[in-house]
């Protein structure tokens, strides 16, 4: 019964900051939804939250050298973004093992671009992202739930990094942010 409530609580909550999101893209003044568009603008679409697509307890393995390995990711209007190379997460996901790089962006969080099998067709071909603190006792959460679109996915007013070769997973990924259907 626990594991039940345990579900439908993450569910909810779920459910619940994809309201809110929806109800921000709609009214705020910094929504990246063209204005001109946010008077029509019904809300996100998204695959139904599947707890199967999280992975709590997930270590990051530590970049292997004297610190974090700084590079220049490029984003969608061709500019470089300094990026560093924090570690990695291994986990698996459909029955694979698999593995994606976390990077520091320089706020503090980690930041966690990907595609998928999805990309292209589903979901925005350029990827999706995950932001991630860690837990308590400093692991990490990977929950794809919560995947999102780069801002730059609803308007070219912005410019977003791009997903490294390294974080592109062979398997689908059906969790989190996807296109409206056709």
């Amino acid at each position: 019964m626990a594991d039940v409530n345990v579900r439908a609580h993450l569910i909810r909550a779920i459910e619940a900051e994809r309201a809110a999101k929806d109800d921000a893209f709609r009214r705020s003044p910094q929504s990246p939804i063209p204005a001109e568009r946010r008077d029509t603008f019904t809300g996100l679409a998204y695959f139904p939250v599947d707890p199967a697509y999280r992975r709590e307890g997930v270590a990051l393995s530590p970049y292997e050298g004297d610190g974090p390995e700084a590079f220049l990711m490029p984003t969608s209007t061709d500019e470089m973004r300094r990026a560093w190379r924090a570690g990695t997460f291994r986990f698996e996901l459909s029955g694979q093992p698999l593995s994606l790089v976390a990077y520091d962006l320089g706020n503090g969080s980690l930041f966690v671009p990907f595609q998928d099998a999805t990309s292209g067709g589903e979901t925005y071909g350029a990827g999706r992202y995950l932001d991630l603190e860690p837990e308590l006792d400093g692991t990490f959460t990977l929950d794809f739930n919560l995947a999102y679109f780069p801002y730059c996915a609803y308007s070219p007013d912005y410019s977003c990094p791009l997903t490294p070769a390294e974080n592109r997973l062979p398997v689908r990924v059906e969790a989190g942010e996807r296109l409206p259907p056709a």
